[in-house]
């Protein structure tokens, strides 16, 4: 993931050519059924994405596309997922309406609207991209997804849409309620589990994308000024959700300076966007990354290589990546999960001071503000409503603080730290 023009999809790619090629390399010689589980899967979430083109094959929404031995390519479409789940859930509703004598607001608007009638609903449509890839990582069929989070706009916005959609549904009907009335009227059982269907699988895929025994980030960003300027800010909106970060990849105009780590030693081509690279050779001063701001860079990315995330350089030429061979030579490879945990998922929670109604505590987590001006809080049922940098992400608060109240926050410059005192009117009397 990274931001637009970065080289995402040209290092997904190359990634999962290495990945693929060194799980080839790495099997037993011992002769086995072919059941496909080594196999690496890369997925696009872009709908334009020329992914399929650079790897020689056609693509085909949906479906698993064998490149070569080893990796597979599926294209995933936001509108075809969409109108797939709006005609099961459209059919459960017009079921329900049929068989009820009771005639509920607004259904009959609701399930007249056909699939094909879709055009947008924010935030389910990314529910529904990531939802697939849960589906595709616990079927067993795969050894490696790479996810190409480029192409769908805000990468972050795209793996918050389930924490999003979640309270969205619970806001709008709450799980009691939908219990109630499914116990009220026996025909809504099925529109509520469907809900409650959906509502479980928006928990199970944040689950899965903040897991870091499962999950690894890779975060790619130009190694130049408009990189620079976007780095800290990216890193603070990571460390607010809580994915692993596992690495960094720096992404050059030109070949890296030689007093600095690289990766690999004699870099190759990777263009600046995710299309062809720039004009200038290898050797040009003019497009090569200043060590003033390859320094910078590496000083923002100092407290992260001390916690194991592993920053690379790679170096480009004036050459089209439009063909697996020329991706192979960037020779990228993808950090497995650590299992070590990053920014809010490492939350610490301690007493500062009191007991029962009188007590003091502290939550606090390893987090950047890039802009502390424009940091909020806010609270909304169980989670702390966190405002970085104008992105917001609600953190679940430890079962202890969930009956008290924010009275103060500061930061130390390194951690955020975040006070509550016991709501009387809920806390338990002793």
């Amino acid at each position: 993931m990274g931001p637009g023009g970065a080289g995402v999809s040209s290092v997904a790619a190359a990634a999962a050519l290495r990945v693929a090629r060194s799980h080839r390399s790495s099997r037993s010689p011992v002769v086995r059924p072919a059941t496909g589980d080594n196999d690496t899967l890369l997925i696009t979430v872009d709908r334009l994405s020329k992914t399929a083109g650079r790897l020689g094959v056609f693509r085909r929404d949906g479906e698993a596309v064998q490149v070569s031995e080893g990796l597979y390519l599926l294209s995933l479409d936001r509108l075809s997922l969409l109108e797939e789940t709006w005609a099961q859930f459209s059919s459960i509703l017009a079921e329900a309406t049929a068989r009820s004598s009771v005639r509920l607001p607004g259904m009959g608007a609701v399930t007249g609207v056909a699939s094909g009638e879709l055009i947008h609903f924010p935030g389910i449509e990314d529910f529904l991209l990531l939802r697939r890839v849960r589906d595709e990582a616990t079927r067993g069929r795969w050894r490696r997804i790479v996810l190409d989070c480029s192409g769908g706009g805000d990468a972050m916005a795209l793996l918050r849409a389930p924490t999003v959609l979640h309270q969205m549904i619970n806001r709008l009907w709450p799980r009691h309620l939908r219990i109630a009335a499914a116990a009220e009227r026996p025909v809504l059982a099925q529109v509520s589990a469907a809900v409650d269907t959906i509502d479980t699988d928006c928990l199970d895929v944040a689950e899965l994308i903040r897991d870091p025994a499962i999950a690894a980030v890779t975060l790619v960003v130009t190694a130049d000024d408009r990189g620079a300027g976007l780095l800290e800010s990216v890193l603070a909106t990571i460390d607010l959700m809580g994915v692993a970060l596992r690495s960094v990849v720096l992404n050059h105009a030109g070949p890296p300076p030689g007093d600095l780590h690289t990766l690999p030693d004699d870099p190759h081509t990777l263009p600046d966007d995710d299309e062809t690279a720039g004009d200038a050779t290898a050797g040009d001063a003019a497009t090569a990354a200043p060590d003033r701001v390859l320094r910078q860079m590496r000083s923002v990315l100092a407290p992260d290589e001390a916690d194991g995330v592993r920053v690379h350089e790679v170096g480009t030429r004036p050459h089209a990546l439009d063909k697996p061979a020329r991706l192979r030579k960037l020779d990228i490879g993808l950090d497995e999960p650590s299992g070590h945990g990053h920014g809010s998922s490492l939350v610490r929670v301690r007493t500062l001071s009191g007991s029962g109604v009188d007590s003091r505590f502290e939550m606090a987590w390893r987090q950047r503000l890039p802009d502390p001006d424009s940091f909020g809080l806010g609270r909304a049922g169980d989670d702390l409503l966190v405002t970085v940098d104008g992105f917001r992400h609600p953190v679940r608060l430890p079962s202890v603080l969930r009956r008290c109240e924010a009275i103060d926050a500061h930061w130390d410059g390194e951690r955020l730290r975040v006070v509550f005192a016991p709501d009387p009117a809920v806390w338990p009397v002793r």
